[in-house]
């Protein structure tokens, strides 16, 4: 069975990164469709309900899936022992990959809001957080390709 479990390796980590790619969009698209929302829509208009279907069906059919698929497959490659625990660029990941998670959940709490009628954040807030997910990839991609640290 450990054979059989190790040669799908190349396979779950294939899996990994096309749910990274996958989330990592959404990620990057969300902020920008809240962006428009508030600056573009009133409460209740038309397009406030447009954009509303829109950023829940990105949050609940792409986002989501693809975040839990990427948190699986990369605990499958944890357990696989292809991790050093010893070394900073391994923590780096985990901690930047937490923030990642945070700011997903960030992200779903002020989807809520904009279908309560209740966003008080300017199209300016969400064109900052942007840069979130983006600096964290950075970190993320940096820390495992060239293992500076």
């Amino acid at each position: 069975m450990p054979d059989l479990y190790f040669s799908l390796y190349p396979w779950i980590k294939a899996l990994h990164i096309m749910a990274v790619i996958a989330w990592m969009a959404g990620l990057f698209y969300l902020p920008r469709l809240f962006v428009y929302h508030a600056e573009r829509s009133a409460v209740g208009s038309e397009l406030d309900q447009t954009f509303q279907v829109m950023e829940e069906k990105l949050l609940r059919l792409i986002m989501n899936p693809a975040m839990i698929v990427a948190w699986l497959a990369g605990l499958v490659l944890l357990s696989m022992g292809v991790f050093d625990w010893g070394a900073a660029w391994s923590w780096i990941k985990i901690v930047s990959v937490l923030a990642m998670t945070a700011a997903h959940g960030w992200m779903a709490k002020r989807r809520k809001e904009f279908a309560a009628g209740q966003n008080t954040r300017s199209g300016r807030t969400y064109r900052l957080f942007n840069e979130v997910p983006t600096v964290l990839m950075v970190v993320i991609v940096t820390a495992v390709i060239v293992r500076p640290f």
